[in-house]
């Protein structure tokens, strides 16, 4: 990271005013059904210009997972111009192209503009970051106060994505109505549970200096609040033959949460991989620390965009956990739900996806 990430002064020069709702608000874009910032409204905010901005976030570049930042395609910048959101831009930002940029702006969702606060440093981006945390506390706090809780159909859309496959899709909606059910259960005993939790740790570590603990990190398991790597670690131990991890997204965490596994007990790890996270030389320290864990890999071929764990498949302790996130982000993603399948006609249309994921090839790490 170069010299400017820790420089007190804007870059763009002048004094640069701290945010305020109103002028978050007029920032807040609507892009793939997700709400998110532009990049050079965050280096204007926080006193960069738009080159030195991206450069700093691309010398983090493992910080920012694919549903933390996304570039914008030609058509969405375009669809942005013509709907006449981006009118407040200034010259130079539009010069030398009709509707468009020169160039296609990086779009940050909620959990990336979290991201960039343990990278931008420097009394004005400290100043900036609590004032964001603060807006955006009072925008959620807003919603629920006045519009309730998400709907059982957003909830189930947020901790639940349909498989591709037609007879996972099936089996799921042929369910549906009974996930609702328990989705009543679960709002009734939430009340403030997602106020609590929907903060990242290290929102909490900028908001609250004084407090030199760590947050806990929770997350929901089954509709009650639990402690995140506490319950993978549980749930891995009550194996007794194997645990398949169905996971697109692993890290060393992935691995290192399956320290508690009993003997003897085989893992298969089921993912592409995305973004190259986790790396041979991971796994080599890993075996190196527990060589009695063994731990293969197999490609997901993107048979599946969901995660799950599933306990000594084919056995009478057969069990299928849902996972509303990667457990490398255990309590820290904003809908990190944890559930247990136990409906007989979704097991069975479940086996259905774990066969075709064990044909596929293996999984090379690099």
């Amino acid at each position: 990271m170069d010299d400017r990430s820790n420089s007190t002064q804007p870059e763009t020069g002048g004094e640069i005013a701290i945010v305020d709702e109103r002028t978050i608000q007029d920032k807040i874009y609507i892009v793939r059904g997700v709400k998110v910032m532009l990049d050079f409204e965050l280096a204007e905010i926080y006193g960069y210009t738009t080159r030195a901005f991206n450069q700093q976030v691309k010398n983090n570049a493992s910080k920012f997972d694919d549903d933390f930042r996304f570039q914008l395609t030609r058509e969405e910048l375009d669809d942005l111009v013509r709907s006449k959101k981006l009118i407040s831009r200034t010259n130079s930002v539009f010069q030398g192209q009709s509707g468009g940029t020169r160039y296609l702006p990086w779009a940050f969702t909620e959990s990336g503009i979290y991201m960039l606060m343990t990278v931008l440093k420097g009394d004005l981006a400290t100043r900036q970051s609590k004032a964001l945390i603060r807006i955006f506390r009072a925008m959620k706090d807003y919603i629920v106060e006045n519009q309730g809780l998400l709907t059982q159909h957003d909830y189930l859309r947020l901790s639940m994505q349909v498989s591709d496959t037609q007879q996972t899709v099936h089996a799921i909606q042929a369910q549906l109505v009974e996930h609702e059910d328990r989705l009543n259960t679960v709002f009734t005993q939430m009340s403030d549970t997602v106020r609590k939790s929907e903060i990242s740790p290290f929102m909490l570590d900028l908001a609250k200096k004084a407090d030199k603990d760590h947050p806990k990190e929770f997350l929901i398991l089954n509709g009650q609040p639990a402690k995140a790597d506490e319950t993978y670690i549980s749930i891995y131990s009550q194996a007794k033959h194997s645990i398949f991890i169905i996971d697109n997204y692993v890290s060393i965490k992935t691995l290192r949460l399956l320290h508690g596994v009993q003997a003897g007990v085989t893992v298969t790890v089921f993912s592409d991989n995305i973004g190259s996270q986790l790396h041979a030389h991971d796994y080599a320290d890993f075996k190196t620390e527990f060589p009695s864990i063994p731990v293969s890999f197999q490609q997901t071929r993107r048979t599946t965009h969901d995660r799950f764990i599933v306990l000594d498949y084919g056995t009478g302790d057969e069990k299928v956990f849902h996972c509303g996130a990667s457990s490398k982000d255990a309590g820290v993603k904003l809908t990190t739900v944890i559930s247990e399948l136990t409906d007989k006609q979704l097991l069975i249309g479940f086996r259905g996806l774990i066969k075709k994921l064990m044909a596929n090839p293996a999984l090379t790490l690099r």
